[in-house]
């Protein structure tokens, strides 16, 4: 399917009767931005991954609305909304915590890309703001299964791309030509991957082609845009998956380069699984529904080359805590260029990787110095992720979780060196000082 027809197309309309969407199901926020701009004589629509999911019995996550009128017509009839976006102007109309985002039906750009000033010399789209029809809008969206519009006029779904038959057979599809689609925006290999896994379908094979030969397009992308779309990847219930993803198209090594070289090596004979089981383990928690965070989850995606040259640095002579300081200060400049990382997340990631050489520090009060640092239960978490992929003696890691239960008996760490002599030092120091009897 490819832009230039959607003149040739006449949309699939699926009544209410025939698909389950219900408007009890949809945010009451939504409902009202949905009813203000029908009111108000305008085009209005859900669309994306909200109709999506309904459609799957699913829970959306949040609620987009899709209209013909412009940003300055929606700022017109909401107070609470602000315009955002260079590149693609959008409305947020806040209620509270909650944005509903409205956005302007958009068209393909009619000139060539060479000529067009919103496209660069690699296709990739600068300025997406040329407006359109809903027909010209379902065109210039990704994926088919995101190209659903529910009508509020009549509770009907429309469906212009086939997006309704991909849902029923599990088919994630590119809408267009994957090539140029891909180079508007090389992202969209990223969200390829990212629906496929969350959604558990298969990628059609002519959307998965030509994925591995762009792949160097992502080079090119701003790094804090490449952050947010890591946390989609990773922190939301299916990051493993989205992982083996990335690796078999070759784009974690465009994300991760230092670490997607360690991962194509082995070390001792054995696969480098600390990634995998960190990400299960997110997964697990996710799904559980337990708060993650990013710190945690960059500090898994880091590790490998931290501790590689960590290690280097310490047969070089430097004291395990030094090494480490010095592997996240050589490590960490050159990754920030692919992936931005804010200081609210780089900084308890770096005092996790401080506190690894700690766990090895068992004498003497040491142990209770570390439990009560504020990072401890992470770094703990951290040592055990460690211990599991077989980095260090799971005895380690035991030691620590027994300690911490207070089941702790028979697990008391040796005396420290010449513990016994300060202590008798201490006692005559005190008979000296006694007064006569």
């Amino acid at each position: 399917m490819h832009l230039q027809e959607t003149s040739k197309l006449t949309p699939k309309i699926i009544a209410r009767a025939d698909h389950n969407i219900s408007r009890s199901q949809i945010s009451e926020n939504a409902l009202k931005v949905l009813y203000r701009l029908k009111n108000a004589g305008y085009a209005a629509y859900l669309v994306g991954g909200g109709v999506r999911d309904l459609l799957l019995g699913r829970e959306p996550k949040d609620f987009d609305v899709a209209t013909d009128a412009r940003p300055e017509q929606i700022h017109a009839l909401f107070r609470n909304c602000r315009i955002i976006g260079r590149r693609f102007r959008l409305a947020h109309v806040q209620f509270g915590r909650e944005i509903i985002e409205v956005a302007t039906f958009r068209a393909a750009h009619s000139a060539p890309v060479e000529q067009d000033p919103g496209h660069d010399n690699h296709g990739r789209i600068l300025i997406d703001n040329t407006y359109g029809t809903l027909e010209q809008d379902a065109f210039r969206r990704d994926f088919t299964v995101n190209a659903l519009y529910y009508d509020i006029r009549d509770f009907s779904v429309a469906d212009y791309v086939g997006g309704v038959e991909d849902l029923g057979t599990g088919t994630l599809r590119l809408i267009g030509e994957p090539y140029t689609r891909y180079r508007e925006d090389p992202v969209r290999m990223l969200r390829a991957v990212r629906f496929a896994a969350k959604l558990g379908f298969r990628m059609h094979a002519d959307t998965s082609a030509p994925i591995t030969a762009l792949a160097p397009l992502l080079d090119d992308i701003p790094a804090a845009r490449m952050f947010e779309e890591i946390l989609k990847l990773f922190l939301y219930g299916f990051g493993l998956q989205a992982f083996e993803s990335l690796r078999h198209f070759g784009l974690f090594g465009r994300l991760f380069p230092r670490t997607d070289a360690i991962l194509n090596t082995e070390e001792q004979g054995f696969p480098h699984t600390f990634i995998a089981e960190a990400l299960a383990g997110t997964d697990a928690r996710v799904n559980a529904g337990k708060p993650v965070t990013p710190a945690f989850l960059f500090a898994a995606l880091l590790w490998q080359p931290v501790r590689q040259r960590a290690m280097e640095l310490e047969t070089q002579g430097l004291h395990s805590g030094d090494a480490v300081r010095q592997a996240v200060d050589e490590v960490l400049p050159g990754q920030i260029k692919q992936v931005a990382l804010p200081r609210r997340f780089s900084t308890p990631m770096i005092e996790i990787y401080q506190l690894q050489p700690r766990f090895t520090q068992r004498e003497g009060k040491r142990p209770q110095r570390l439990m009560a640092h504020p990072r401890f239960r992470a770094a703990y978490d951290f040592l055990v992720l460690r211990a599991a992929a077989g980095e260090l003696d799971p005895e380690l890691a035991h030691w620590w979780t027994e300690i911490q239960t207070g089941d702790a008996a028979g697990l008391a760490s040796p005396p420290a060196p010449h513990a016994g002599r300060r202590r008798r030092r201490k006692r005559r120091g005190r008979r000296a000082t006694a007064p006569p009897t």
